[in-house]
C-alpha cells in the first residue's frame, strides 16, 4: 500500500523488451536502499524490483500493465515518481493508494497562477452506467501519476486539481505538457462504495 506522497523521481536509463513486457533499468536516489522483491511505485503503478546495482535497478512492466497505464509511453531518459510501500508505523499523509491504475487520463490544460498550477484532466468514463465508471467527487482523492491530489471542478468525464510549487518541482508535474496521458487511480473507498451501491440497486 502506498499514500502517494512521492519521495523522489527515477531516470529511465534503459529499456528492454521480453516477449510482451517491458524491463526498465531506473537510475535513483533511493537505489541502493532498495531490495530484490520489494515493491515500488512507478507513476503509481505498482512494480517488483528485480535487480538492484549501486544506483540503478530494475523492474518489469508486464503487457497487460502496459495497456492499461503510461508506461508504455515511457521513453529512455524520462523521469517518473517513485514511492516506497507505506511503513506500518508511517503517517499516512496522503490517502490509501493501490499501485493498482484504473485507467489513463489526458492532460487538457495547464494555468500557471503564479504560485501554483491548475490542471486539467479528461477521462473515459469507460461504462454509460455511472454505477460501474469511475468517477471523482469534489474536494475527493484522486492519485496522478503516483500523486495523491485533491479534486475540483469535479465532472462525469473530467477534473481539475491544484499544484503547490514543492510538488511541481520534486515530482514529474513540471514536465507534463498538454495532450499527455497520465496514470489514473480513483479512491479505493469510493470504488467500493459505488460498487455496494451498484449490487443494491
Amino acid at each position: 500500500m502506498f499514500t502517494g506522497i512521492i519521495e523522489t523521481t527515477g531516470e529511465v536509463i534503459d529499456i528492454t523488451a521480453e516477449g510482451t513486457n517491458l524491463t526498465f533499468t531506473l537510475k535513483a536516489p533511493i537505489a541502493p536502499e532498495l531490495k530484490v522483491d520489494q515493491s515500488l511505485s512507478h507513476n503509481g503503478v505498482c512494480l517488483t524490483v528485480t535487480s538492484v546495482n549501486g544506483e540503478t535497478y530494475t523492474v518489469t512492466a508486464v503487457d497487460e500493465t502496459l495497456k492499461k497505464t503510461n508506461l508504455g509511453r515511457v521513453k529512455t531518459g524520462d523521469r517518473v515518481n517513485l514511492e516506497r510501500c507505506m511503513p506500518a508505523n508511517g503517517r499516512f499523509d496522503g490517502h490509501i493508494v493501490q499501485g493498482h491504475v484504473d485507467q489513463t487520463g489526458v492532460v487538457t490544460s495547464i494555468v500557471d497562477q503564479n504560485g501554483s498550477w491548475l490542471f486539467d484532466f479528461q477521462y473515459n468514463p469507460v461504462s454509460d452506467n455511472p454505477a460501474e465508471s469511475n468517477i471523482t467527487v469534489e474536494k475527493g482523492s484522486i492519485c496522478i501519476n503516483g500523486v495523491s491530489l485533491t479534486v475540483f471542478n469535479s465532472e462525469p468525464d473530467s477534473f481539475r486539481v491544484t499544484i503547490i510549487p514543492y510538488t511541481y518541482e520534486h515530482t514529474t508535474f513540471r514536465d507534463l505538457k498538454v495532450g499527455d496521458v497520465v496514470n489514473l487511480e480513483f479512491d479505493v473507498v469510493g470504488k467500493y462504495i459505488k460498487k455496494m451501491l451498484g449490487l443494491y440497486r
